[in-house]
């Protein structure tokens, strides 16, 4: 068998390998913003049709969905606000994303939008 130059035994074993470390340690990450831009794209739909629902049908609405996502506490706490020709939906809360070695990490997200009524 004659080898060529620059080939090594392990093939793209090493970078498979390493691939799938970042795929499982940033898993939780990424799961966490998707979540996140899931429900600030609920939040704009909600505002685009906020001038033919209440106020708590919206935030029923959301409600609903943080929980269905299973999101953390707080994001369920959605604050509303209207003016003449405007509304405004918006919520704060923490995500503990886990990380190796016992360590955890804490993102503060914070989805708004603003919509033209």
């Amino acid at each position: 068998m004659v080898r060529r130059p620059g080939v090594s035994t392990l093939g793209c074993l090493v970078p498979l390998l390493v691939l799938a470390v970042v795929a499982y340690f940033g898993y939780p990450a990424g799961e966490a913003y998707f979540k996140f831009y899931q429900y600030k794209d609920a939040m704009g739909q909600e505002a685009r049709f906020a001038s033919t629902v209440t106020d708590e049908h919206i935030r029923r609405r959301l409600v609903a969905l943080a929980d269905s996502l299973h999101m953390p506490t707080g994001a369920e706490l959605v604050s509303i606000e209207r003016t003449p020709g405007t509304v405004t939906i918006s919520a704060e809360y923490d995500e503990i994303i886990r990380l190796p070695f016992n360590k955890e990490k804490v993102i503060t997200f914070r989805p708004w939008v603003r919509s033209r009524l």
